[in-house]
């Protein structure tokens, strides 16, 4: 179940009333306030329902080896705006990430099995960090997005 579907029911009548220029643009403004939400989210090191990310693992033979593994915050890139890639039109708001990026997500999104090198066969099970999802604030911030939009005198 998508978790906008009683949100959706809600407000779903007052939302077809608009033009699709009009759906657009607060698909806009829904994928703009989402991707700021998500990207603090990501920079505070936190899961959609509040708890911290698993911590990085960290193999002492390996550090040692190879010089010293930063412990600064994870996914510092992919919480930038320029990584996190939003897309906007008259049915749908999407944020994600793209290509190399993506696969990165991904694996950490679910916790899956990925390879650290690539000339060797070494894989490595990988804790679930969601990078990306709904908090109840989220769900909270939509929905008083779409009150606000809707109460707006309609121009044009």
């Amino acid at each position: 179940m998508n978790e906008l579907t009683p949100l959706e029911h809600r407000l779903s009548a007052l939302i077809a009333n608009l033009s699709a220029p009009q759906r657009k643009q607060l698909n806009q403004a829904l994928a703009q306030k989402l991707s700021e939400s998500q990207r603090k989210r990501i920079k505070q090191q936190q899961n959609p329902d509040g708890s911290a990310y698993a911590p990085r693992k960290v193999q002492q033979s390996k550090q040692k080896r190879q010089g010293k593994i930063r412990r600064n915050a994870m996914f510092r890139k992919l919480g930038t705006a320029r990584f996190l890639k939003r897309k906007a039109t008259d049915r749908s708001a999407e944020l994600g990430y793209q290509g190399g990026n993506a696969t990165i997500a991904r694996v950490h999104q679910f916790g899956l099995t990925s390879r650290v090198q690539k000339d060797k066969d070494y894989k490595v099970q990988y804790e679930q960090r969601e990078l990306l999802g709904l908090s109840e604030s989220d769900l909270q911030l939509v929905e008083d997005l779409v009150v606000e939009w809707l109460a707006k005198p309609m121009t044009g």
